[in-house]
């Protein structure tokens, strides 16, 4: 079997993003993570309450954009917002930019009162970041998604959510932000953006050139796990025949030295 490529060791650590939740509602929001979501129910977490992203929960594990094979339950969109006010959802988002405390931009660049560019809006992720447990998918590590500052809150930081108030701060709770180059959380001094492993190739400086802000970084980074034999028959054959992941995050090709 050939060498897990970038896109496989992003779903692997979506996965255990997902690994400890439980039997809870997973929301995840774009290809990648969706293929991580439904790697952690057919491995570390077969708990996991899944959807096919339109309105039904389902009991089987399709592949990728198929068709339902085993529905269990309705889910209209309606209804995803009873399970917001809830709570018991752990949702994935992407991320145009990022800060230091982790608060979230997806709804326009630059000034608010005339933005150079206008993006989704705010959409779910006031709701998202102060009712779930909320991760961030980044498929482009850079520093114009990491700044120093969001130009627009939409998704809540730890550190902004504690200034609002009680109501705000009980159940934010910014779990993990994996990207094409690393894994990350919230959870470093002053509720900071701290890196927690670097993915296989690539080294704690490169990450550090990528991030517009100072990255707290621990003494020693281990490397993100490669996905094991079982999940990545289970990616390659199951999940995702058509190898759809290369189109979000595409291989890296490393330099061979004769």
């Amino acid at each position: 079997m050939s060498e897990p490529t970038r896109a496989e060791v992003c779903a692997a650590a979506i996965a255990d993003a997902f690994a400890d939740d439980g039997e809870l509602f997973a929301s995840p929001m774009g290809m990648l993570p969706m293929l991580g979501v439904r790697l952690a129910k057919l491995t570390s977490n077969p708990d996991l309450v899944i959807s096919d992203g339109e309105s039904l929960f389902l009991a089987g594990v399709p592949p990728l954009f198929a068709k339902a094979d085993v529905v269990e339950g309705w889910i209209p969109f309606r209804k995803v917002f009873d399970v917001v006010a809830n709570g018991p959802r752990h949702v994935m988002m992407g991320a145009t930019q990022v800060d230091r405390h982790g608060n979230q931009n997806i709804s326009a660049i630059g000034d608010f009162d005339r933005p150079t560019r206008q993006l989704l809006g705010s959409r779910g992720a006031p709701g998202n970041t102060v009712n779930n447990r909320t991760s961030y998918w980044v498929p482009r590590h850079s520093p114009r998604v990491f700044v120093e500052a969001v130009d627009v809150v939409s998704g809540v930081g730890p550190r902004r959510a504690a200034a609002a108030g009680p109501a705000a701060a009980r159940y934010n709770d910014i779990h993990r932000i994996v990207t094409d180059l690393a894994v990350l959380d919230v959870k470093g001094a002053d509720d900071t953006v701290r890196l927690l492993s670097v993915h296989p190739g690539v080294c704690v400086d490169e990450v550090r050139a990528a991030t517009g802000f100072e990255l707290e970084v621990p003494a020693e980074v281990p490397e993100t796990r490669s996905p094991t034999a079982e999940e990545l028959v289970l990616v390659r054959e199951v999940l995702d025949p058509r190898t759809l992941r290369d189109r979000e995050v595409k291989p890296v090709v490393r330099e061979t030295t004769s």
